[in-house]
């Protein structure tokens, strides 16, 4: 069967609406065995060479120039290290579920960034609206977890640590936008794996927060070989060819099926906690960062790509 390019992108999106949920539980999975860093570290290195030799060695693309290169380390750094590594840090002490909220909010934070240090046009009632809907359905879903049955200490220090790789991804979202390389996009993500994960390998050898790879659970390396290769090099094919082929109000849909993913995954795999204030404090979360992505874009909603 000759599957139209329509179709094709319908079939990518449901991939990227999938499986960028479930890389919460994989990350989830891992980050019980080995420290988040160290995760993030190896899922950056590995993903990053797969996709670096591909480009190098059948593309034959040319190695970054100096000034690309300086810009491709500054987003490793706001993008890969301190977005993706402290939101897979973060998953150790929180549901996976609510790390997927805590990211989903990035937009908003966005426009906050750009209302305090740029000149943002005034924001319009219904932005604001959208705004207020986010936090409220974020603090009901955050309360019940913090206080339905948790007697996790680090608790608040894994919120801290998510709040934190969202800011970055807001951070590295607004930089990025105003800097674009003339590289190519893949070829960009894999130097920024690349560079990201070298800068975590030095952190963790530094720090000393490792731990022997040579004793790690079957069920770890599943999971993390699902992270490196489905959650990440398959899914940021599958995201882009979506993009290319899809109207963006279709192809942003991903962002507001990846934490209910995420929320129903960490139930059925991971036993989190999932109740009616759980779900409908989720579902006000979306819906106001929906209805902020509709209000300053009218209906082009700001893209948005996971963090773990």
């Amino acid at each position: 069967m000759n599957l139209t390019t329509k179709a094709k992108g319908y079939i990518a999106l449901s991939i990227t609406s999938i499986v960028w949920g479930t890389t919460w539980v994989g990350s989830k999975i891992g980050v019980q065995e080995v420290p988040g860093l160290q995760l993030a570290c190896m899922r950056q290195l590995l993903a990053g060479s797969i996709l670096l030799l591909f480009f190098l060695l059948f593309k034959k693309q040319p190695l970054p120039k100096l000034k690309q290169f300086k810009w491709l380390t500054f987003n490793a750094i706001i993008v890969f290290v301190f977005a993706n590594g402290f939101g897979t840090w973060g998953v150790k002490y929180i549901p996976a579920g609510l790390g997927s909220l805590i990211g989903a909010l990035y937009p908003l934070c966005v426009v906050i960034l750009e209302q305090l240090f740029l000149k943002a046009p005034k924001l319009k009632l219904l932005t604001l609206v959208g705004m207020l809907l986010g936090i409220l359905g974020i603090t009901f879903v955050f309360y019940e977890n913090a206080f339905t049955n948790n007697t996790n200490p680090n608790y608040f220090f894994g919120i801290l640590l998510s709040v934190i790789a969202m800011l970055s991804w807001s951070v590295g979202t607004i930089l990025i936008a105003k800097n674009k390389l003339a590289i190519n996009t893949y070829y960009s993500l894999a130097w920024q794996m690349i560079i990201a994960g070298s800068i975590l390998f030095l952190v963790i050898i530094i720090s000393n927060q490792s731990v022997s790879i040579l004793h790690l659970s079957n069920r770890f390396w599943y999971a993390f070989g699902y992270l490196a290769t489905v959650g990440t090099i398959l899914t940021f094919v599958a995201f882009v060819y979506s993009l290319k082929t899809l109207p963006a109000t279709i192809s942003s849909l991903y962002a507001y099926i990846n934490p209910l993913v995420a929320i129903f995954c960490g139930y059925i795999i991971l036993n989190e906690a999932l109740n009616k204030n759980i779900f409908i404090g989720a579902l006000i979360t979306l819906l106001g960062v929906y209805i902020v992505n509709y209000s300053i874009k009218k209906g082009k909603p700001i893209e948005m790509e996971p963090e773990v």
